[in-house]
């Protein structure tokens, strides 16, 4: 509704809740579930007055509806109860104060309740809250320890001296909150987040003894749940017993059936490590000591061997084969030379046995006219011409006289004797006849 208001001309309070009264009065009835915190029912009155208050939040209404309507369900609610209301808004004008006005009022049963968790349950884990690849690992030896508990609880004494007893030396952070009715989810997930923030708090525990199931409920409130799946320190859930399985135990880290195992499995045994390191160290020696030893066999194994028993008895040895192949070399290169000097040998033979003055040597000569050309038929010689006759030691003049000529060479007597002269035409005193040999040569 728009009204024309300034500070001249302004509403009085009377008018002020007159009209918000008038546009709440024109809202319907809706049903409304929560928590009974307070409830007054004086003797003779015929109202009942109630503070309905919501588990999950810091805030709560108050209700009002006629004794009759409360008589109804008197035997099975009572503080601390959750029920659900079908109300109409009511502003009453002479406080200003907000309230419904109850016409109906049912009990939420267990069963329900379990209905409802599982219906919350599905719509978590299709968002992947509760799979299993997101948990943390646990710090072997945590050094500060974040612990969210009851005052005073057995839950809180479990967990403080089962941890300090296993490790003297670890340190708590403790958060004492609510863990049952209106105020334990806040309060929980207010301490839960600032454990959280707290660098040096290794894992958070929360830890509560065993209940009834509405007893448990703030451990499976989505509230809470979505807190604890924000956290970036590991959290582990004790709450209650062994059967007992809050949504918290779902999407914790770990989860303990008890606060005595949850210290069990946070905090390790001093005696239990001292006890395994010392095992560790005994069964480390003994692989250094089997090491050792199975490295001295080798090492004696490989000294026993003749290579390293006589270390120079492998070089005498190449020594021997060295000096062997030495000779080998020097008798294949005598040979080699020897063969070659007889193939010299003999080919200077046979050169020299071709040559025409080793022909010459055996008395053999050349006859050779003017001219310089050798004679070669003895039908080619005139008479009466002189003629060169060359020998192995030089040469002299021959004239052939007339006669005539045989059949395969030259007669008897066809030379005539003459001087026989050198190369330089003097007389050598030797006769000049020469046989048909010579001339035939």
């Amino acid at each position: 509704m728009a009204l024309n208001t300034s500070a001249d001309a302004p509403l009085p309070v009377g008018e002020v809740s007159r009209l918000i009264g008038g546009w709440i009065d024109r809202l319907g009835a809706v049903w409304v579930e929560g928590q009974i915190t307070q409830l007054s029912r004086r003797p003779g009155a015929g109202v009942v007055f109630l503070t309905l208050r919501d588990p999950s939040y810091d805030i709560s209404v108050s209700v009002t509806c006629f004794r009759g309507v409360f008589d109804a369900v008197a035997d099975v609610v009572s503080e601390g109860a959750r029920v659900v209301v079908l109300a109409k808004p009511e502003w009453y004008a002479p406080r200003g104060q907000l309230s419904l006005r109850a016409t109906e009022i049912k009990p939420v049963g267990v069963g329900e309740l379990l209905a409802r968790l599982e219906q919350l349950k599905k719509a978590l884990a299709s968002e992947g809250l509760f799979a299993s690849e997101r948990k943390r690992r646990l710090p072997f030896l945590p050094q500060m320890i974040g612990l969210v508990t009851g005052r005073a609880s057995a839950a809180e004494r479990d967990v403080l001296e089962n941890a300090r007893h296993r490790w003297p030396a670890v340190r708590f952070e403790v958060r004492n909150v609510a863990v049952q009715g209106v105020h334990a989810v806040p309060q929980v997930v207010q301490a839960v987040k600032e454990l959280d923030e707290l660098d040096a708090v290794d894992v958070i525990i929360v830890a509560r003894g065993g209940g009834s199931v509405e007893d448990l409920l703030p451990f499976s409130d989505e509230q809470l749940i979505r807190a604890v799946a924000a956290c970036r320190t590991p959290v582990v859930s004790a709450i209650g017993h062994e059967p007992d399985s809050p949504l918290l135990d779902l999407v914790a880290d770990l989860r303990a059936s008890t606060p005595t195992d949850a210290a069990k499995k946070v905090v390790p045994d001093v005696g239990e490590e001292l006890d395994r390191v010392q095992l560790m160290r005994e069964r480390a020696r003994r692989a250094v000591d089997n090491l050792l030893d199975r490295e001295e066999r080798g090492l004696a194994v490989a000294m026993s061997r003749p290579s390293m028993e006589h270390p120079h008895r492998m070089v005498d040895e190449r020594e021997q084969q060295i000096d062997q192949l030495l000779d080998r070399s020097r008798r294949t290169l005598g040979h080699l030379l020897d063969r070659a000097d007889s193939e010299l040998t003999h080919t200077r033979a046979r050169v020299v046995a071709l040559s025409p003055a080793a022909t010459l040597q055996r008395g053999y000569a050349v006859l050779q006219r003017g001219d310089g050309s050798v004679v070669r038929a003895a039908g080619g010689v005139g008479a009466g011409e002189a003629l060169r006759a060359r020998v192995a030691d030089g040469e002299f003049t021959v004239t052939r006289t007339d006669g005539g000529v045989r059949d395969g060479g030259v007669r008897d007597g066809d030379v005539r004797d003459g001087d026989v002269q050198d190369s330089d035409g003097h007389d050598t005193g030797a006769d000049t006849g020469t046989n048909d040999e010579e001339n035939g040569a």
